[in-house]
């Protein structure tokens, strides 16, 4: 197992199955936990799609793979997380491909902190809320032919954030009183109740798609613990010298054990979320358990589905039961 190239000595692990012939497609896969989640699919034999935003981080990544596991199965994809057109043109590819996907990974997250700035897309969201969940979904919608053809798995990143974070409905691009780690927080639980959701039409509607949800815990390489980096405050050493330590936190590589398990164990339910067994969820080898209560509201995840498939333009099944969307349905 790595973690930015270095070995490390994993203190806990998921024994994956033999995974050949089976495709996967990862978010995110081209830094920190994302690409530790690709380096161990790839390694219990699938080919995993690797959808990025630059393609030399992801070659760096392939070369880490390739390394460890020489005939390793990689494709990279452009893909531009932060606008639902780059979404919609993977879409396309890879539906003119027509390969089912085994596997997806709802792994690529975004969180601004030091940013005091609202920041918004191309596509006039909140750049959190598109980046985090609206693509996801738009992505989620747009190859749900390809997820049901041999009855995928889905594993949709949540955040430890989300166990104590709402959502505004009325306020859902926090245009007021905007802060980083509050728009991170209500994107992730928007993501969340789109995945209760999912996993509920999907077993209502008979899709054959087992979706849970999972967080990594706490790493280093994490999107918002890496800001304590730059930062000299007494508190954010101390944080720092603690996770480095493995005292608050864990490796890249032990971080993907969640979702690691999520999409691939025959043991985690459909619709449960998997996390880190240690205190608080800090770290730990990985457990599934019920979602928690920001997200398990049904109410409020119907409620969600409703609002962010029509932001993103994502067309599901619409009644139990509805035949499997065709080849081009998704967005438009």
């Amino acid at each position: 197992m790595t973690d930015a190239g270095r070995p490390v000595l994993a203190r806990w692990h998921v024994d994956l199955p033999d995974l050949s012939g089976r495709r996967a497609l990862v978010t995110g896969a081209s830094d920190g936990v994302g690409a530790e989640i690709a380096r161990a699919l790839a390694g219990a034999g699938a080919h995993v799609v690797m959808p990025v935003r630059s393609r030399a981080k992801a070659a760096v990544v392939a070369q880490r793979i390739l390394a460890e596991t020489p005939d390793a199965q990689l494709s990279v994809r452009l893909a531009d997380l932060s606008s639902l057109g780059s979404v919609d043109g993977l879409v396309r590819q890879l539906l003119a491909e027509e390969e089912p996907i085994d596997m997806l990974v709802l792994n690529a997250g975004i969180v601004l902190l030091g940013d005091p700035a609202r920041h918004v897309s191309t596509d006039g969201f909140e750049l959190h809320l598109q980046t985090n969940a609206l693509s996801h979904v738009a992505l989620t919608a747009g190859i749900l032919p390809l997820l049901r053809a041999r009855g995928s798995r889905v594993a949709v990143q949540c955040s430890l954030a989300v166990k104590h974070g709402t959502l505004a409905f009325d306020d859902l691009q926090v245009e007021r009183g905007y802060r980083p780690l509050r728009a991170y927080t209500a994107s992730k639980v928007a993501l969340g109740l789109f995945a209760v959701e999912l996993a509920r039409r999907s077993g209502a509607g008979d899709w054959g798609v087992r979706v849970a949800l999972c967080h990594p815990g706490i790493a280093l390489t994490n999107i918002a613990p890496a800001e304590l980096r730059g930062r000299r405050s007494p508190g954010a050493r101390l944080g720092r010298a603690l996770m480095e330590r493995g005292i608050l936190s864990q490796s890249a590589g032990e971080a993907a054990l969640p979702a690691l398990l999520a999409v691939t164990s025959p043991d985690v339910s459909s619709g449960e979320l998997v996390v880190p067994s240690g205190a608080f969820e800090l770290h730990g080898s990985p457990r599934a358990r019920k979602p928690y209560r920001s997200i398990a509201d049904p109410v409020a995840a119907a409620r969600a589905w409703d609002v962010l498939t029509q932001l993103a333009g994502a067309r599901f099944p619409a009644e139990p039961g509805t035949p499997p969307l065709g080849p081009g349905s998704g967005r438009g």
